[in-house]
This record gives structure tokens, sequence and C-alpha cells, in this order.
């Protein structure tokens, strides 16, 4: 089976995308309003791409109204948000924040989140959040006028304490349970892993 993109609807297209580049991770993002009201919302077509310096992008899309997502208004206004990963016990907030809110309703306090403080940003985190990145933004890019690109540049991080091996500067995977997002509501677990030796490319010839 094969598509010309130019020959599919928008609508199409997301489908054929979102079908099978799966699982994403999801950014769960909180900024800051006008008025002081906390947002947070999720976003799946995300990835981090740097370590020097630690970037991440997440993609902010127009409602389906044509209005302005809370997220990237906010963000345009101070330059700061944070982004978290949602493990399983807080999948289901993570879903519901993706919900309609007004944006004088703040998505951690209608659905019971705790907050904390960030180090090094005005926004407030996710207090229960197993990873935390607290960004600045880094660049934009306009798609089509209905898409903005948000790349931000990890300044802070904070970690769940028994999730962490300092010394080794590893995660503990068996405590680790992130959830990836597949399509429409549809989520997935994590915990069934594949483990191979390690590559060893072409072996060198024999003489």
């Amino acid at each position: 089976m094969e598509y010309l993109a130019n020959d599919l609807t928008p609508r199409e297209r997301y489908k054929v995308l979102t079908s099978f580049v799966l699982p994403r991770p999801i950014a769960w993002v909180t900024t800051v309003g006008p008025t002081g009201v906390v947002n947070a919302a999720p976003f799946s077509f995300f990835n981090v791409f740097c370590e020097t310096p630690p970037l991440c992008m997440f993609a902010v899309n127009l409602r389906p109204d044509g209005r302005v997502k809370d997220t990237l208004v906010n963000i345009q206004r101070s330059g700061e948000f944070v982004v978290h990963i949602a493990d399983e016990p807080w999948a289901r907030a993570m879903h519901d924040s993706s919900g309609d809110f007004p944006p004088d309703i703040g998505e951690p306090g209608y659905l019971g989140l705790k907050l904390a403080p960030s180090t090094k940003v005005a926004v407030p985190r996710l207090a229960d959040a197993p990873w935390t990145m607290e960004c600045k933004t880094w660049k934009t890019i306009d798609v089509n006028g209905d898409r903005q690109l948000i790349m931000g540049e990890g300044i802070n991080f904070h970690i769940r304490d028994e999730l962490w091996d300092d010394d080794a500067m590893r995660v503990h995977m068996d405590r680790y349970h992130p959830v990836g997002r597949m399509f429409a509501d549809r989520y997935c677990r994590t915990d069934d892993r594949v483990e191979f030796p390690t590559a060893e490319g072409a072996k060198a010839a024999r003489p």
C-alpha cells in the first residue's frame, strides 16, 4: 500500500503518521497564564533530541475551532515552561488534562494535582511527576500558521529519588513505568521490554 502525502487530506495524513509511529513519548507541559493560573496539557508530538544543550521539542496545534491553545499563549508571553513525563499512577490525570479547559481554570487545581515551585523558572512543576525538566524557549518554528514547534532548553531537572542511581547515573527501570501514546484515546504501558547483546558490526576479514 502506498500514498503520496499530497493526495491525502490533513486528517488522513495525521492518521497515517500517528497510527504507526508508536508508541510516542508524551510531554506533560505546565505553563502560567497572565493571571497566575497554572495550565497543564499533554503533547505527544514530542521528544528530546540533543544533550548539549539539552533540548526538547513538542508541537502545539490550534484547537478544532481555531483558537490558540493556552500552552502556546503562555509560552509566547513568558518564554518558560516545564516538561514532565507521566508514569502509570498519573496517566489518567495526564489524559484528563487534555480536555477543554477555559484559561481561568487550571488543570492541576481542577484535577487535584499537587504543584511545587521550580528552581530556575517561574512556572510551577507537578510535584509527583517522576521526571521533570524546567525549560526556557530555545527556538520556535511556525508550520503553516496552524502549528508551532516549540524547542526548549532544559536548564534544571527533578527526578523522583527512588528511580535514579546517582552514582551510576542510571534509571532503575524496574521502578520506572512511563506510559506512551498510541492513537485516539489509547495509551500503552512500557514494561514489556527486550534486551539484545551489544551489536558488534561487521566482522574483520580473516587473513
